[in-house]
């Protein structure tokens, strides 16, 4: 019976290597799993193949120290990741422990695929902590711009739940679908937006190029006589955009310096939140978003096995708002003084009765995290139906508003013109 030389992880994700004799290469791996032990590679003894990898790794660990900086410590990963590579990420490693897969090993697998460079060093680093005796939870918590409060939490209630596939694959769909609620949302503001450039592109086209040409025909055709209203009017501001174009440019650069500036102080962002919430057409799709991130994401750390009050703390740095993040802290302190969550959450006015009354219903039954996650659910439904009537709203707007502004232009310069040739006809008569 052939011998085969083999490397395999026990189930504490710990490499080990050794010999075995089997009909087969299939047969070793069988035997293998039947032991509690998870095969990497199965090769014939003596060929120099299996054994000689597990040497040259170990030597090459050796001479790197494992990935890890002197002192036994992983080195640090600097840098952020998209949320649409840390979504994958999340996924696919959902999918390997469920299926069975050693932590260990489906980091290593993951880490040898990965594109991105800073996430693909991540994961090098977790790997090697995890296989220094960390937790889990605790390597992702060395990576801090990687992943979140959300993120770290929820594993560690995964591990000590022993359930971490569940957690991991709650920690996907929360992912996937707030990434989805999110996109449907910048969705909705890039329409407007790219209108309204090409209209003010349009616009200064016109003053800055096109209507200095008529204004000099007028100056010779007509001689001084007085011009419309409404072509004065157009004229002076190309004036005032030929001569002024430079103070413009600075003036919109100080605007958006300002803007920025009011955002990075607690007063202004407030503000700035607050009256996001209420205006007429956006407000209603950003209170419709900020109750569905705010029940998914509560829904989601509750039922993963997260105490409630680590859960709201958490909720309230990823609410995205800070009135609504208000709201969040003023439940924290009620359930902390051992009261419900609906009073304040009704005192906020930022949550409809719905709401209210679904989340009364779940804390009286004690199912608070499905009934979170129906919110959650008809709330991105609700996106939705916003998103596009707004959508529909907007365009035949936009598009009325871009025809106003280029007629208004061409009936000021046409209406001196009608002038010129009824002169001129009256002339040849």
């Amino acid at each position: 019976m052939p011998n085969f030389e083999y490397i395999a992880l026990d189930s504490r994700g710990q490499e080990t290597t050794g010999t075995l004799s089997a009909p087969n290469e299939a047969e070793a791996y069988q035997m293998l799993r039947r032991d509690g032990l998870y095969p990497t590679k199965v090769g014939d003894a003596g060929k120099g193949g299996v054994g000689a990898a597990a040497k040259r790794k170990a030597t090459k660990a050796a001479k790197t120290g494992g990935g890890k900086k002197k002192g036994g410590k992983p080195a640090k990963v600097t840098g952020k990741v998209a949320p649409k590579t840390l979504m994958l990420f999340t996924r696919q490693l959902a999918t390997l422990v469920d299926a069975g897969l050693p932590l260990l090993k489906g980091l290593s697998v993951l880490g040898d695929q990965e594109k991105n460079k800073i996430m693909r060093s991540a994961i090098h680093t977790m790997a090697d902590s995890v296989q220094t005796g960390s937790t889990f939870s605790e390597s992702l918590g060395q990576h801090p711009k990687i992943f979140n409060k959300l993120y770290v939490n929820m594993v560690k209630a995964g591990e000590l739940g022993g359930v971490l596939e569940v957690v991991l694959n709650r920690l996907a769909e929360y992912q996937e679908k707030a990434q989805k609620l999110k996109n449907k949302v910048v969705a909705a503001m890039v329409y407007p937006i790219i209108v309204m450039v090409i209209a003010v592109a349009i616009l200064i086209f016109l003053l800055a190029f096109i209507v200095p040409q008529f204004q000099k025909i007028f100056e010779e055709m007509l001689r001084g006589k007085p011009l419309p209203a409404i072509t004065q009017f157009v004229i002076n501001a190309s004036d005032f955009v030929g001569n002024k174009f430079p103070f413009l440019i600075i003036g919109f650069g100080v605007l958006f310096a300002g803007w920025k500036l009011l955002q990075m102080t607690p007063g202004g962002r407030r503000w700035i939140d607050s009256v996001a919430l209420k205006l007429p057409i956006v407000g209603g799709v950003q209170q419709k978003t900020s109750i569905a991130r705010f029940s998914r994401t509560l829904g989601t750390l509750v039922s993963s096995g997260v105490p409630i009050l680590q859960a709201l703390n958490i909720t309230r740095d990823t609410a995205g708002n800070i009135v609504v993040a208000e709201a969040i802290d003023k439940v924290h302190e009620a359930v902390r003084e051992g009261e419900t969550i609906v009073t304040p959450l009704e005192a906020s006015k930022i949550f409809p009765p719905m709401v209210i009354s679904m989340v009364q219903v779940g804390e009286e039954t004690g199912q608070l995290p499905d009934m979170l996650m129906k919110i959650a659910d008809v709330y991105d439904d609700e996106v939705d139906t916003a998103v596009a009537s707004l959508t529909a709203m907007l365009e035949p707007i936009m598009i009325v508003g871009l025809a106003l502004i280029v007629g208004t232009i061409v009936l000021a310069l046409f209406l001196p013109l009608v002038s010129i040739i009824t002169a001129m006809n009256e002339g040849l008569n």
